[in-house]
């Protein structure tokens, strides 16, 4: 059955759907020896696809990992970086490191710390990083200062950043001393570095900035550089949220 290059290379675990994506823009894959467009079909049971001119097959598909990494501050959310920094990856045994196609779901800066779920499940990354899909994310974050209600209220119904406005937040207090706030902070929506960004805007700056769970996933007492699959009842919850999400009117494609 014909389906798109990227959603194949993405069910194949080779990359998540976006990066498929830019790969094939990139003009790195191609369909029966001709460069590969974005929005292309092909078969994947008779077309031949490859990747930088290497043939894949489904049989080659690695299995399907899904892991929670407590990631450190100074570690890149991806998986190379041209300047030679630490990525997640460097993180993992080099069993996981090489060709099963894991990658983060999302990113978390490199000054931040905490919850970062690393798959190579393509389908499942399209789905919790979509902008429309609005999987609760959960944060502890020290900000200078200390912030009154007014300030807190606004952060809470939402800020205007150059992008637009941001959707409602849960903002708590949970401890306060002579010059910072520490705030308990749920969102739903994943921009660049948002959190940093509103606050800066609001004038109380972060000073740290940690996640502590993505949805049902928490980091309990998981070591700061560590990893461990996920478990059953929380893989669970993800595929059912991502298989209602990818069959939505217009996300399967």
């Amino acid at each position: 059955m014909d389906e798109r290059v990227q959603k194949i290379l993405a069910q194949w675990g080779i990359a998540s759907r976006r990066r498929a994506e830019q790969m094939i823009l990139d003009g790195r894959v191609e369909v029966n020896g001709a460069i590969a467009h974005l929005g292309q079909k092909a078969d994947p049971a008779g077309d031949r696809i490859a990747v930088d001119g290497q043939p894949i097959q489904p049989i080659q598909r690695p299995k399907l990992l899904y892991l929670l990494l407590h990631k450190p501050r100074g570690v890149i959310s991806t998986c190379a970086d041209p300047q030679g920094r630490r990525t997640v990856l460097d993180l993992l045994p080099p069993a996981l490191q090489d060709g099963t196609g894991l990658h983060p779901v999302g990113r978390l800066d490199t000054d931040s710390t905490g919850a970062l779920l690393l798959t190579n499940d393509g389908n499942l990354t399209f789905a919790l990083t979509h902008p429309s899909h609005q999987i609760p994310k959960h944060y502890r974050v020290w900000v200078e200062g200390r912030p009154p209600e007014a300030v807190l209220r606004q952060w809470r119904t939402g800020v205007m950043l150059e992008e637009g406005l941001t959707q409602p937040a849960e903002v708590q207090v949970l401890r306060q001393t002579a010059t910072a706030t520490l705030l308990a902070i749920d969102l739903r929506e994943g921009r660049n570095r948002q959190i940093r960004r509103v606050a800066e805007q609001l004038g109380y700056p972060v000073q740290s900035l940690h996640r502590i769970a993505i949805g049902p996933i928490h980091l309990g007492n998981l070591a700061l550089g560590q990893h461990r699959p996920l478990t059953d009842p929380e893989l669970d919850v993800l595929q059912t949220q991502a298989v209602g999400f990818l069959q939505r009117p217009n996300q399967i494609e």
